[in-house]
């Protein structure tokens, strides 16, 4: 794992930018497992949202998530078809409406500084303060949990 840091302009604190991270190989890292119902809704057409933790692009069909906790993020329809549930039988799966993730245990690092990293490859910077955790979903995927998000909605795996 590479880690550069750099300087921001005026007042913008010292952060660490993550590059060639893989989590399965740090003995920090720790195994989690998300559970939460969240409420979907999927774009007609691209654009961007503005999360807390930086731009997440989107493209049609993919799904634009609102969190139990208010937060809302992108997740590309390739990844949503497979990690997510409809919470209601009755909900056709696809169809905007409330769904349940399917647990899976990822791999998650609490930060102790600021820092960025890039979603995937080509993706969207996102950015974490001190205290919030750096997850990775699968080898080149991650994200960024804010750490009052993250003690909700996550726990330890088994």
């Amino acid at each position: 794992m590479r880690i550069e840091a750099f300087c921001g302009r005026s007042a913008t604190p010292t952060m660490i930018e993550l590059t060639q991270l893989d989590l399965a190989v740090d003995c920090a890292a720790q195994r989690v497992v998300k559970d939460e119902t969240v409420t979907v809704e999927f774009a007609a057409a691209p654009g961007e949202l503005m999360s807390l933790e930086g731009p997440n692009r989107y493209a049609p069909g993919d799904a634009i998530i609102t969190g139990a906790t208010g937060e809302r993020w992108v997740v590309s329809r390739e990844r949503f078809d497979p990690k997510y549930l409809p919470a209601d039988a009755a909900l056709a799966h696809g169809a905007p409406g409330t769904y349940r993730n399917r647990p899976g245990v990822v791999l998650a690092k609490r930060m102790d500084e600021p820092f960025t990293i890039v979603r995937s490859a080509g993706g969207d910077r996102l950015h974490g303060e001190a205290g919030d955790w750096v997850m990775q979903y699968a080898p080149g995927d991650f994200g960024v949990v804010k750490a009052a998000r993250f003690a909700k909605v996550y726990r330890l795996a088994d």
